[in-house]
């Protein structure tokens, strides 16, 4: 069991602020000099402007202390944020695709072990995942993605057309791109890592200007709407759509925080370039998460909204339980490899790379 400081005082984390940890070895084990970063984690969180996400504050199996910081065992450490430019590859990509296996008021991520506190959830993935689930409890466990050793639980809020639940239908895209210039520099996400994509009370200008805003939501040949459109459509072939990319760069220390957003960042530009690399402080750069989601519902959208609110109160969270092995194989492949590749990691337009998983979209 991990040992856990008690927190400072106001006073200390003001001090703690301006702090910077240098990690000093290629990977180190949990630490004191690792808890001495979670106080300057902590400082951040609390002078984070608008700031609105729930903090954890209850124990779970993966946080014994609840105080929402769940150390990655090994850290990484002594990583500097790529500045290469490797050669041109459009595409460094695979898909995980997964479709929706429940709805639940729980949130496994905001709110540990407290079963109906949240807004509704549309959860993909693994078909377990509640407001209890664990790194442990996903792990291995039945899944609705279409490679079996994706244990990972997705989930956004529910979307509803009055009183009547909208699921998406069939198998969703969720992509796992490179974030950075230097794809070759992407790694596996490490077990247990836990992330919320954007926030529920965000304002209609914040999801706009959100650096994982893609196109908006969409429908027919309306797009980069910031809420739901007025109409849409009324064709068979017209879905309500949204495209929304993650953060992708880790700090190497946590799997979780109590912001459940202060261990990720987003890219950032390479000084007098058009490059993106890692922030200083987030030097680990891991797969992109972009979320793109089709909901099956068109014509009159006046009634249209979700759990958590009106069309830019979308949000999505996401909770790795790959099995480590498969992982590694698709994001060497097809990320690491400049490729666009399907949940197999084959790409059609370059058959000589081969796949991946075989025809079970398992790793032989």
């Amino acid at each position: 069991m991990r040992s856990s400081p008690r927190r400072l005082p106001a006073l200390l984390l003001g001090t703690a602020l301006v702090a910077t940890v240098l990690g000093v070895g290629t990977i180190a084990s949990a630490t004191t000099e690792a808890h001495t970063d979670r106080d300057a984690t902590a400082a951040t969180s609390v002078a984070h402007l608008g700031h609105t996400m729930a903090v954890s504050t209850q124990a779970s199996g993966d946080d014994p202390d609840g105080d929402g910081y769940i150390p990655a065992v090994p850290q990484v450490t002594g990583v500097t944020p790529s500045t290469a430019t490797p050669p041109t590859r459009y595409f460094h990509e695979f898909q995980a695709n997964c479709s929706v296996t429940h709805t639940a008021p729980d949130d496994p991520i905001v709110y540990p072990g407290q079963p109906g506190k949240s807004h509704d959830h549309t959860f993909m993935g693994n078909t377990s995942t509640n407001a209890n689930s664990t790194t442990a409890s996903l792990s291995g466990g039945a899944t609705t993605c279409k490679a079996p050793a994706d244990a990972s639980g997705y989930w956004m809020p529910s979307l509803y057309n009055g009183d009547r639940k909208i699921l998406p239908v069939g198998p969703q895209t969720i992509y796992y791109k490179a974030g950075v210039t230097d794809y070759t520099s992407v790694r596996p996400f490490p077990k247990g890592l836990r992330f919320v994509v954007g926030n529920p009370m965000q304002s209609a200008d914040e999801f706009r200007h959100h650096r994982g805003f893609v196109e908006g939501w969409e429908c027919g040949d309306s797009y980069f709407n910031v809420d739901f459109p007025a109409g849409c459509p009324s064709r068979a072939d017209v879905q309500l759509n949204i495209r929304f990319q993650a953060p992708s760069c880790w700090d190497g220390k946590y799997l979780d925080t109590p912001d459940h957003k202060s261990h990720m960042a987003y890219p950032v530009v390479k000084p007098g370039t058009n490059d993106n690399m890692c922030p200083a402080d987030h030097p680990v750069a891991l797969p992109m998460i972009e979320f793109k989601m089709a909901f099956p519902v068109n014509g009159d959208m006046s009634q249209v909204r979700l759990a958590s609110g009106r069309g830019y109160s979308f949000h999505y969270d996401f909770f790795n339980a790959w099995e480590d092995r498969t992982l590694k194989a698709l994001v060497d492949h097809c990320i690491v490899g400049g490729l666009q590749c399907d949940a197999r990691g084959y790409d059609q337009t370059h058959p000589e790379a081969g796949a991946t998983l075989n025809s079970d979209y398992r790793l032989p």
